[in-house]
């Protein structure tokens, strides 16, 4: 746990260290979030529309609890995966993984974004 008693934050320790073949086939790009609509019978999942600039895809994400108006992330840039296998849940398609920063550490997640407007499709790295 990345946490103590008293709120202290303490960084887990690094993972493996992997080549750069590795890294370079991870394709990362930024797309933007058009629409967050809410996904049935799902107590954590809403489903993003995100635009990455010659097509869209949905996005499945598990933030419901995690904000009080999920909406609130629509006309945002954020950080995907977009060569993962599709991924069914709740009976629904994720066809890219959204990066965001804190949960693996039980810390309130955020967005990975740019710092300013870009390209959607622009890829990281």
């Amino acid at each position: 746990m990345a946490m103590t008693e008293e709120g202290t934050f303490h960084p887990a320790p690094i993972k493996p260290t992997m080549s750069y073949e590795t890294l370079a086939q991870i394709d990362v790009r930024v797309g933007t979030i058009v629409k967050v609509e809410e996904v049935e019978k799902s107590d954590k999942l809403v489903r993003l529309i995100v635009d990455f600039g010659d097509h869209r895809r949905n996005v499945l994400v598990g933030m419901k609890k995690e904000r009080d108006n999920p909406a609130e992330i629509e006309g945002r840039q954020a950080l995907f995966v977009v060569n993962l296998e599709p991924r069914k849940m709740m009976g629904e398609l994720s066809e890219a993984m959204m990066f965001d920063i804190g949960y693996a550490d039980k810390v309130v997640p955020v967005l990975a974004m740019p710092e300013r407007p870009v390209p959607n499709g622009t890829r990281a790295g």
